[in-house]
C-alpha cells in the first residue's frame, strides 16, 4: 500500500523511497510549519550528542534538500560512543552496510546526525502524505484568508472537482457561508478555540448539494500562534436522506399520507407558543388566535363491518384526499389524521369563531358528495367539533380536549352537523366526569344518604308508604339530587353497589317503622335500575336484604321504569316474576312515557302504576266546571290530560292494579285526581322529601303535614 514502507531505505541496501505525484505535490513550503510540530517529538529523542559538545548543549539547524529549512534543535548530553541508528519508520537498528552505502564514516558524526534528521523528516513526511492522500474522508488545509492551500483526493471527489482546481479557491465557493457559526469560527481563528463541528451543505460541480459533517481544527506555528485551519469533511448525504425518511414516517400517517397526531401537536404547540411578529406594549394580552375543527366520520364502523376493512381504508384515503385538496396548502391551515376515522383542520392564525364555523360548514359540504370506492358508491357524513380562542387563554392540550368533547356533543345532537364549543356546557361535562370518577369512592366514604317522601292515600289522607330517594352529600357541590348522579352511576356500573346499599338501608328503615307503628304496615318503595337486573342477581340481592333486616316482603315495593321493564329480552320479566312470587310489590314508574304496550299489563307481575308527572301538569289548571265561557288552549289540554288519566286509572283498576300520581303541589290537584279514582299520590303538597323521622312524625300524628292548606 502507498506510504507503508516510505522512509525505509535507511536499512534496505540499494533501496530508495519513490514518491507519488500526489506526495510530490504535497511537498511544498506551505506544509513546513505543519510538519514542524509533527517532527519535533520524533526528532528530539533520536538526536544524540554532536561532535564538539563534550559537556554542554549544542544548537544548530538542519537543511534538507527538498524541504528547505526544517527545524531548529537543541541537544543536551556528553559525547560517548555513537548510539546505534534507529529507523524512524520501523524502529529497527540501521546496519553498517546501510551507512557505508550512504558514504558515511564512523568518524563523521555530523554527517550521521544530518542523515538521521533527513531520514526522520522523510519518514514523517511520508506518513503525513499517506494519511492525507489516502484518507477516505475529505481533508483541506485553509489559510487565514479562507483560501484553500491543499486538499486531498477524497475532498475533491466529494464535490466533483480535481485537486489542482481547488488550490487557492475561496472556501465560500464550496461551502455556503449562511448558517456558519460565526462566533465559533472567529474564536477558532483567534486561537481561543481548538476545533468545532458543524453540518453543512457543499456545492457539487454538478449543481446539487452534498450534506457533510465538517470538523474545523486550528493549526498553530512553532510559537503557538494560529497559522492555518484544517477541515475534515465527511459525506453524510445518505444519513440525512435516511433521517428525512424516518422523520417523515414519524410525522405522517402511513395510510393517508396526511400529517399525523404528533405533527399536528407540534404545529399547534408552535402556534400557541410563538411570539408575535410585532409585540405590543409590555403587559398587553397576546391577540393571536388559534382554532381547530375536529371531525369524525358518522357510521364508519358500519362500513368496515359490512364491506370489510380494505374498503374502509380506501374510503379514508378518499376522505383525506378531499380534505387535503380543499383545506390544506396554506401556511395557516393544516389537515391531519388524528387516528381511526378522526381528522382535524388546524387554523394557526384564526380571525375568529365565525371563520372556524364557516370552515366546518364547508367541510360538511365537501364530504357530503358520494364517494366511489372499489365499485361501491358510499355516502357518509361527519360530525365536527369547533373550538376557537386566543392563544393566551389556552394550551394545546386543552384546545384538543375541548374540540374532542365538542365533537361528541355534535354526535349527541344528531350527527352530520358542526357544534361550537360552549364553556357552560363544557363545565357541566367536566362536572359530570368528576362526579362519575368519584362515585365509588364516595360510597365507600359514606357520602350518600336517603330521604323519604310519603305516599298518601287520596281517599283517607293517611300515609301508606314512602319512596326512598338517595342523595349525595358531596363535600364540594353540596347535596345532589338523584337526577345529577344516577345516570352517571348507570353509565359507569356504580349503580349496582349503590343500589344494593339503598335497598338494604331502606329495608332497615321500614323495619324500624314497622316496629314502632305495627298497625300501619307502612311500606317502602325503592327505585330499581335496569342495569341492576342485568349486572347482578337482583332476586338474591332482595332476598338477602329482607333476611338481614327482617322486613316482610309485602312491605317492600320495587319501582322500575316502563322502558326497562318492556325492553328486549326476557331476563327482567323472569326476575320480576321471581320477586313477585316472593311477595314483593312491583310498580311501573313513569307509566305512559315508554312503550305503553297495554297488552303486557295483563301478563306482567305488576301491582302499581305510577303516572308520569307530565300527565299531572294539566291538573294544575282549574277544573272545567270552574271555567265559564269558551275554553282556552290550556284548558283543552287540561281536559285531555284528565280524560287520559281517568282512562288509565280505569284500565288499571280493571286489571286489579292501584295507581299513584307524582308531583302533587296543590289541594285542587289532589282533589281532581281523587275524583278520577287515583289511589295514592305524593308531592310537595303533602310533604317534601326528608329524613326518616319526618315519616315517623306523620305516622304519629295520623295525618300528613299538608302544605298550602
Amino acid at each position: 500500500m502507498p506510504g507503508q514502507n516510505e522512509g525505509a531505505d535507511a536499512h534496505h541496501p540499494g533501496g530508495r523511497h519513490e514518491e507519488s505525484p500526489c506526495h510530490r505535490h504535497l511537498a511544498s513550503p506551505a506544509l513546513e510549519p505543519v510538519l514542524e510540530p509533527v517532527l519535533e517529538p520524533v526528532l528530539e529523542p533520536a538526536l544524540g550528542p554532536t561532535a564538539g559538545s563534550a559537556a554542554g548543549p549544542v544548537s544548530g539547524s538542519v537543511t534538507g534538500p527538498t524541504a528547505g529549512p526544517v527545524t531548529s534543535f537543541t541537544a543536551c548530553g556528553t559525547l560517548t560512543e555513537p548510539e546505534p541508528l534507529i529507523c524512524p519508520t520501523c524502529a529497527a537498528p540501521l546496519s553498517g552496510d546501510a551507512h557505508r552505502e550512504r558514504g558515511l564514516g564512523s568518524g563523521s558524526r555530523e554527517s550521521i546526525d544530518t542523515d538521521r534528521l533527513l531520514a526522520a523528516l522523510r519518514a514523517s513526511e511520508s506518513r503525513f502524505r499517506a494519511a492525507f492522500c489516502d484518507a477516505v474522508i475529505g481533508m483541506a488545509l485553509i489559510d487565514a484568508e479562507d483560501r484553500i492551500i491543499e486538499v486531498n483526493p477524497a475532498f475533491a471527489a466529494l464535490i466533483g472537482r480535481g485537486v489542482g482546481d481547488l488550490v487557492r479557491t475561496h472556501l465560500h465557493e464550496i461551502i455556503d457561508p449562511e448558517g456558519m457559526p460565526d462566533r465559533l469560527f472567529s474564536e477558532l481563528v483567534c486561537g481561543e478555540r481548538e476545533r468545532f463541528r458543524v453540518e453543512k451543505q457543499l456545492k457539487h460541480r454538478a449543481g446539487h448539494m452534498v450534506w457533510s459533517k465538517v470538523t474545523v481544527s486550528l493549526i498553530r506555528d512553532g510559537a503557538g500562534s494560529p497559522l492555518y485551519t484544517l477541515a475534515l469533511v465527511e459525506d453524510i448525504t445518505e444519513q440525512r436522506r435516511l433521517g428525512d425518511r424516518l422523520e417523515y414516517q414519524a410525522l405522517h400517517d402511513p395510510l393517508t399520507r396526511l400529517p399525523n397526531r404528533t405533527y399536528f401537536f407540534e404545529r399547534l404547540d408552535a402556534a400557541c407558543l410563538a411570539p408575535t411578529d410585532q409585540p405590543g406594549p409590555v403587559g398587553a394580552p397576546d391577540e393571536r388566535r388559534v382554532g381547530v375543527c375536529y371531525l369524525d366520520l358518522d357510521g364508519f364502523a358500519a362500513i368496515n363491518e359490512a364491506l370489510g376493512h380494505h374498503i374502509g381504508d380506501q374510503l379514508l384515503i378518499a376522505v383525506a384526499t378531499r380534505l387535503r385538496r380543499g383545506f390544506d396548502g396554506r401556511d395557516t391551515h393544516l389537515v391531519a389524521r388524528m387516528g381511526g376515522d378522526e381528522f382535524a383542520v388546524l387554523v394557526t392564525d384564526s380571525l375568529g369563531s365565525e371563520q372556524l364555523t364557516e370552515l366546518a360548514a364547508r367541510i360538511l359540504e365537501v364530504l357530503e358528495r358520494p364517494f366511489d370506492v372499489a365499485g361501491h358508491r358510499l355516502v357518509i357524513t361527519a360530525s365536527v367539533g369547533v373550538v376557537e380562542r386566543s392563544v393566551h387563554e389556552t394550551t394545546s392540550t386543552d384546545l384538543v380536549k375541548d374540540a374532542d368533547a365538542t365533537l361528541y356533543w355534535s354526535k349527541a345532537d344528531g350527527r352530520a352537523r358542526w357544534t361550537l364549543y360552549d364553556p357552560d356546557r363544557g363545565a357541566h361535562q367536566l362536572t359530570r366526569q368528576l362526579l362519575a370518577t368519584a362515585l365509588r369512592p364516595a360510597l365507600e366514604r359514606g357520602e350518600f344518604a336517603i330521604e323519604y317522601q310519603p305516599l298518601v292515600g287520596l281517599a283517607d289522607g293517611t300515609v301508606h308508604g314512602a319512596e326512598a330517594l338517595v342523595r349525595w352529600r358531596h363535600p364540594r357541590y353540596g347535596t345532589l339530587s338523584p337526577d345529577r348522579f344516577i345516570p352517571l352511576a348507570e353509565e359507569t356500573g356504580a349503580i349496582v353497589p349503590l343500589g344494593t346499599w339503598v335497598l338494604e338501608e331502606s329495608c332497615r328503615q321500614a323495619r324500624q317503622w314497622l316496629a314502632e307503628f305495627p298497625e300501619t304496615e307502612t311500606f317502602v318503595s325503592v327505585n330499581l335500575a335496569a342495569r341492576q337486573i342485568w349486572d347482578s342477581d337482583i332476586v338474591a340481592d332482595v332476598a338477602r336484604a329482607l333476611e338481614r333486616t327482617g322486613l316482610p316482603a309485602r312491605l317492600l315495593q320495587l319501582e322500575i321504569t316502563e322502558s326497562a321493564l318492556l325492553g328486549p329480552g326476557g331476563r327482567p320479566l323472569q326476575a320480576l316474576q321471581a320477586l313477585a312470587d316472593m311477595g314483593v310489590r312491583i310498580a311501573i314508574d313513569d307509566f305512559g312515557t315508554g312503550y305503553s304496550n297495554l297488552a303486557y299489563l295483563s301478563r306482567l307481575p305488576v301491582h302499581v302504576l305510577k303516572l308520569d308527572g307530565t300527565f299531572i301538569e294539566g291538573f294544575r289548571e282549574p277544573s272545567p266546571t270552574d271555567r265559564p265561557g269558551r275554553p282556552e288552549l290550556g284548558s283543552r289540554r287540561s281536559d285531555a290530560d284528565e280524560q287520559i288519566v281517568g282512562a288509565m286509572v280505569q284500565l288499571a283498576h280493571t286489571l286489579g292494579l292501584t295507581v299513584t300520581a307524582e308531583g302533587i303541589e296543590s289541594a285542587a290537584q289532589a282533589e281532581r285526581l281523587r275524583l278520577t279514582g287515583c289511589d295514592t299520590a305524593q308531592g310537595w303538597y303533602f310533604a317534601r322529601p326528608g329524613e326518616a323521622e319526618l315519616v315517623a312524625a306523620i305516622l304519629r300524628d295520623g295525618r300528613p303535614a299538608l302544605h298550602g292548606r
